[in-house]
């Protein structure tokens, strides 16, 4: 009876340790709009929250909801900044004109690269000339995609004027005016509507970098591809800022740990593998890819880009964003040093090489 008794008792204890374990663990809700399986979510936020869970030791947990289900694109902020979310990721530009300074990154000229773009937001963040537009979250790191090209479903884009009347996808309010200055109708919608829409025939084509080709399996559906990089769409992760305070000490640390810049080079290294793979695929299926080198320097491109660079900023200072300038060239000289940056470790990473006797 004794041990019975003592065997219980055990259990029972065991089983309170295990429950009070349990109730000591925070669960923080994560919402995005990339679907599960893509690369985006797997590589980035799911590593992101592998990480957190083993540096606090089992106290935070990640539960994630992609592919909009906890809250639309367009509303992932509002619901990070609200609390419907601990932790949202999203893009800036879908809350149109919200992020004014952020979204000068998105210019044409600024990146050239995931990485690059990454590094350039990230650091315009950190030294502060965007805190007025995170007042209202605890934002963990800033990434972007790589430059963005056109991609149709039937037409050749080899010049500005081939887009002329062709309804065209676009990112933001920012990529949408530079589409229209090369005389396309831009439709603004998430990304996760685009395949639907272009099996309906609603849009003839998007711009998307070639990273949300394959992600967003789009490479199924069009057939040419002009590599013009007239933007770069900006993505923020970013955690209320209430649940943020209300953890303990130890776990801020683990939570600032894992923010800010070397987040944004690993994000911005995702995106970059990303965009290798989804133009390998557009090759591999023989798509018809058009490159545009230095589309500021080209004399069919240069107008409408530099139009749209002119409009953006003159359009922010109308609205009284006085510094839009200043923003514009900080955005450029952190695009220089984030550029040296990259090369450096590049060089100091990559694998010497063994000499040879011939």
């Amino acid at each position: 009876m004794k041990r019975t008794l003592t065997r219980c008792l055990l259990v029972a204890s065991i089983a309170g340790l295990t429950i009070t374990a349990a109730q000591a663990a925070t669960t923080l809700r994560m919402a995005h709009f990339w679907p599960g399986a893509s690369g985006v979510n797997q590589d980035i936020f799911e590593a992101w929250a592998k990480t957190i869970e083993e540096e606090s030791g089992g106290e935070l947990r990640v539960q994630m909801f992609p592919s909009g289900t906890l809250a639309k694109p367009d509303a992932i902020y509002d619901a990070a900044s609200k609390g419907i979310a601990d932790i949202g990721a999203t893009a800036q530009g879908y809350t149109a004109g919200r992020f004014p300074l952020s979204q000068i990154v998105e210019l044409p000229g600024v990146a050239s690269s995931a990485s690059q773009g990454a590094c350039v937001l990230q650091s315009l963040y950190d030294d502060g000339y965007l805190d007025d537009e995170y007042a209202d979250t605890h934002p963990l790191f800033m990434f972007t995609t790589g430059p963005g090209g056109i991609h149709t479903i039937d037409t050749d884009v080899q010049k500005p004027s081939d887009l002329e009347g062709l309804r065209i996808r676009r990112p933001t309010a920012v990529a949408g005016d530079i589409l229209e200055n090369m005389g396309a109708s831009p439709v603004g919608m998430p990304a996760p509507d685009i395949y639907t829409a272009m099996q309906r025939g609603v849009i003839d084509g998007l711009s998307f970098p070639w990273e949300g080709l394959k992600g967003f399996r789009i490479n199924e559906l069009v057939n040419y591809h002009t590599e013009v990089p007239f933007y770069t769409l900006i993505f923020v992760a970013t955690m209320n800022q209430r649940v943020y305070d209300s953890l303990s000490e130890e776990q801020k640390a683990v939570i600032d740990a894992n923010s800010g810049m070397k987040w944004a080079e690993k994000a911005g290294g995702v995106f970059d593998q990303l965009d290798v793979e989804g133009k390998q695929e557009a090759e591999d299926a023989g798509h018809t890819i058009r490159e545009v080198k230095n589309p500021l320097q080209d004399p069919d491109w240069q107008k409408p880009l530099q139009d749209g660079i002119d409009g953006y900023l003159a359009e922010l200072e109308e609205r009284g964003i006085d510094n839009a300038h200043d923003v514009y060239q900080a955005a450029l000289d952190a695009s220089e040093a984030c550029s040296v940056t990259q090369e450096t470790v590049t060089q100091e990473t990559a694998p010497q090489a063994t000499a040879t006797q011939e």
